[in-house]
């Protein structure tokens, strides 16, 4: 039996993106974010319900921030009072995982998928989700780029503007492209 193009985007296992099912899912998260970005705060509160209800786990206390976006949403989990500003981008292929109390800069982006390095297999939509996970109480720096795979520990700091290609030890700060550890 063939699994499908979502089954294998599950398991972590090459998959097409340009697929009528995914596309389906893809355009849901996208109304559901046109709502959350189109609602004045005093009507939506600290997220949209149409969003609020699209991601996988969300806990009390979350903010998001308007503009927002993100492929699917339902690979997204929050903890509690996390608080993610204006401007981020979330391609949330696979789970991507965010602590309680953790902070996302202005324009942060987060990516879970990777594109084929193949440009035959790339040009036919080939790509691979890796989970991203970030720990409590992590400050993550406006426009800040954290890479597929990648898992941030607690208390860490990214500074602005890194790209994070490696995984962060728990209360380290990392700044650069790539990033790279600072001395405390």
């Amino acid at each position: 039996m063939s699994r499908s193009q979502r089954e294998r985007m599950k398991a972590g296992d090459w998959y097409a993106c340009v697929d009528p099912e995914l596309e389906a899912l893809r355009a849901k998260a996208r109304d559901a974010a046109f709502e959350h970005n189109t609602t004045p705060p005093s009507q939506r509160g600290d997220i949209a319900p149409a969003l609020a209800r699209l991601f996988g786990a969300i806990a009390a206390g979350v903010r998001v921030e308007a503009p927002f976006h993100c492929a699917y949403g339902f690979n997204i989990d929050l903890g509690e009072q996390v608080f993610i500003n204006a401007g981020a981008v979330f391609l949330d292929t696979a789970p991507l995982i965010i602590g309680p109390r953790t902070l996302i800069g202005p324009g942060v982006h987060i990516y879970c998928a990777e594109h084929h390095l193949d440009p035959v297999q790339r040009i036919a939509g080939l790509e691979i989700a890796k989970p991203v996970s970030i720990g409590s109480d992590v400050w993550i720096g406006g426009g800040a780029i954290i890479l597929a795979g990648v898992t941030i520990g607690d208390r860490a700091i990214v500074g602005a503007g890194a790209v994070v290609t490696k995984s962060v030890a728990p209360d380290a700060i990392v700044v650069g492209n790539p990033a790279r550890p600072l001395e405390r």
